[in-house]
């Protein structure tokens, strides 16, 4: 005949309202971040799954027909392919795993049922990764795996209390961090896309773009988010310096910029560069090829490429954080020769757009002098024009540049440099605009400059002969505060400002550096773990060229030698005398001198109870030695002061 389950089997055990508290606590850890990103009836689904099942258990209603359950899935299933047009992918996927830890919360009767709700918990766990990997990520979901194992813990004792669940879930985790450790560092992080679904693994992300239009700098302007890090060997070079080169925007269609194919040319750098700069940038991820960097470059860094018109280009997009070395010289050598071909594109203009602005050029060009003369004119203009620099710009229409330069005379950075490109070309001098960033936050905690996409700017390169291209920033001759004191001072009073950069918010601006230097440590040493870091640590111990295979050597010794380790912590954990039991077997062998012995089936109630009887002279210290057994036996716990009474007691017990 077949056997009959265990009643304490976990399939047979059916989970109560403290289990579904533990199991939903934990399960709403882990998807409050998912939640934020999710669409808000997806959310409030979920929500009402979770509600869902609560109520059957508060109300002893029975749970949902498995047909009513395929329902609800088939339904979100279909609101997630019209709102994504698709089911695969990072974003639609996670959600539908978010979805699905409600369903089958919605059907779980047994504590079988709930492991494995919360071994999904742990998938869970993993797609918060996908997002981002900052700090608060790891701590939160850090939190999510201890209260998922403490969960589990609780489904394996749950008579036990609360307060010994979570200390077994700390013990369990703390056994496994030094395996984890090692792995980490053993076998360090993939860069790139953890799913091989790359057509939406790097929607969302902010910065720079290869065109221009009137608007779309002062919207970066707006945001806080961190472009690069930049840290220098020796004191930084000044803020009015700080010009971080981008994309070069070559063409005009007369009211945007862009720019076609980047060829990438033979590098040579620069020969007797002035005023050299060392530094090291870790760069966050824009799904590009540009790598920022002081201008001039006078070192290229690995897998990485100068392109005709002086970009610095990684031979892959950036789409996971990067770290490189630069070597920039921000007073260059002698001027290279440019070929015809791109002096004649750089002249290039529309025709039949922004006429006030060709004819005015042209009358600089008609007064006479050189090209130089004819720059210093357009300086000049910009410098009495009595423009204004705002994030609030005007809308432009089909004539941007002469409704910027003769009627709004308020703009962002790329209208300065897109008017003055414009007039520079009507007059007959080589120009092209150049994108990035100009500044830079230097944190005083760690002495690192954080440049923010606040700080995107636009500048314009003329073509000077026997000077070759030569920076010349039309925004620092209208508004000279923006590259000498930054954004916040260069803007009108009462506009409105990101927070950070409000005058009131030192203190918080203080605590940010704090934070900001943590984090940058975070992404050096643990999200920047590469490849070659676990070679160089074994080379500093000893073991050159280790590949893969002796690496995983190495992984495995650590691993015995660590679980042989645990293995002998918890025998001599178990060999360690208990003081309750010993002061026990003490009462029970002076009972047995008196000839009162314990038999083998006897429990200590019956026993101290037939020892109280045969020697009545000692017969209440007897019952006493027996219910404080018992007590601290089977009670809540061993106190120490109990175990010391016990102790006492049996000690001073006399046998007449």
């Amino acid at each position: 005949m077949k056997a009959l389950p265990h009643p304490l089997a976990p399939d047979l055990r059916l989970l109560t309202l403290r289990d579904l508290v533990w199991l939903t606590g934990s399960l709403a850890i882990i998807i409050a971040p998912h939640a934020a990103r999710a669409p808000w009836w997806l959310t409030l689904l979920t929500l009402c799954l979770y509600g869902w099942r609560f109520s059957c258990t508060l109300s002893r209603s029975p749970l949902p027909a498995r047909w009513l359950t395929l329902g609800v899935a088939f339904v979100a299933m279909l609101g997630v392919w019209l709102e994504y047009r698709t089911l695969f992918g990072r974003q639609p996927g996670v959600l539908l795993l978010m979805l699905f830890s409600g369903l089958k919360l919605l059907e779980s009767r047994t504590h079988r049922d709930g492991t494995v709700a919360a071994f999904l918990g742990y998938c869970l766990i993993i797609t918060n990764f996908l997002y981002t990997q900052s700090i608060p990520t790891a701590l939160t979901m850090c939190v999510g795996v201890f209260a998922l194992t403490a969960t589990l813990v609780t489904f394996s004792a749950p008579s036990r209390p609360a307060r010994s669940n979570l200390r077994t879930a700390g013990l369990l985790l703390a056994h496994a961090a030094p395996a984890a450790l090692a792995l980490f560092v053993l076998f360090p992080r993939v860069h790139g896309p953890l799913w091989g679904l790359p057509q939406d693994a790097y929607s969302g992300m902010t910065g720079l773009s290869d065109t221009m239009s009137p608007g779309n700098l002062s919207q970066l302007a707006l945001s806080d988010a961190i472009a690069f890090r930049a840290a220098f060997e020796g004191d930084p070079p000044p803020l009015p310096l700080r010009y971080w080169r981008g994309p070069v925007l070559w063409d005009f269609d007369g009211r945007n910029w862009s720019t076609e194919s980047v060829y990438p040319i033979r590098f040579e750098p620069p020969s007797n560069p002035q005023g050299v700069f060392r530094y090291s940038v870790v760069l966050e991820p824009h799904n590009h090829g540009w790598l920022f960097a002081l201008e001039t470059a006078v070192s290229l860094p690995p897998a990485a490429r100068m392109s005709f018109d002086g970009q610095v280009l990684s031979n892959t997009p950036v789409r996971s954080r990067l770290r490189y070395d630069m070597i920039s010289a921000i007073a260059p050598g002698p001027a290279r020769e440019e070929s015809r071909a791109q002096l004649l594109r750089a002249l290039r203009l529309p025709p039949g757009y922004n006429r006030h602005a060709i004819v005015l050029a042209q009358e600089w060009r008609a007064a006479g002098g050189s090209d130089a003369e004819v720059l210093a004119r357009g300086l000049d203009f910009l410098r009495q024009g009595k423009f204004t620099y705002t994030l609030e710009p005007p809308l432009l229409g089909a004539d941007s540049v002469d409704e910027f330069l003769f009627e709004a005379k308020a703009g962002f950075c790329e209208h300065f440099a897109s008017a003055f490109t414009v007039l520079m070309r009507a007059a007959g001098i080589p120009a092209r605009v150049v994108t990035g960033y100009q500044g830079g936050d230097l944190n005083p905690v760690d002495q690192i400059i954080t440049v923010r996409q606040s700080d995107a700017h636009a500048w314009t390169e003329v073509f000077l002969p026997g000077r070759g291209w030569v920076r010349v920033d039309p925004t620092a001759a209208a508004t000279p505060q923006r590259v000498n004191a930054g954004l916040a001072r260069a803007l009108p009073q009462g506009e409105g400002l990101p927070l950070m950069l409000r005058a009131d918010m030192e203190w918080l601006r203080a605590a940010r550096y704090q934070w900001e230097a943590l984090a940058h440590k975070w992404n050096v040493w643990v999200l920047g773990y590469g490849p070659d870091r676990p070679r160089d640590l074994m080379l500093s111990l000893g073991m050159r060229d280790a590949d893969w295979q002796k690496l995983t050597a190495v992984l495995f010794t650590f691993l015995g030698l660590m679980t042989i380790g645990l293995l002998v912590w918890s025998l001599r954990r178990l060999a360690r005398p208990d003081p309750v039991q010993k002061a026990w077997q003490a009462f029970c062998t002076k009972l047995a001198a008196r000839g009162v012995a314990r038999a083998p089936h006897e429990g200590p109630r019956d026993y101290s109870a037939r020892a109280a009887r045969a020697l009545p002279a000692s017969r209440r210290t007897i019952l006493r030695i027996g219910a404080l057994y018992i007590s601290l036996r089977y009670g809540a716990g061993v106190s120490a002061p109990g175990a010391a009474r016990l102790r006492r007691l049996v000690r001073e017990l006399r046998l007449a």
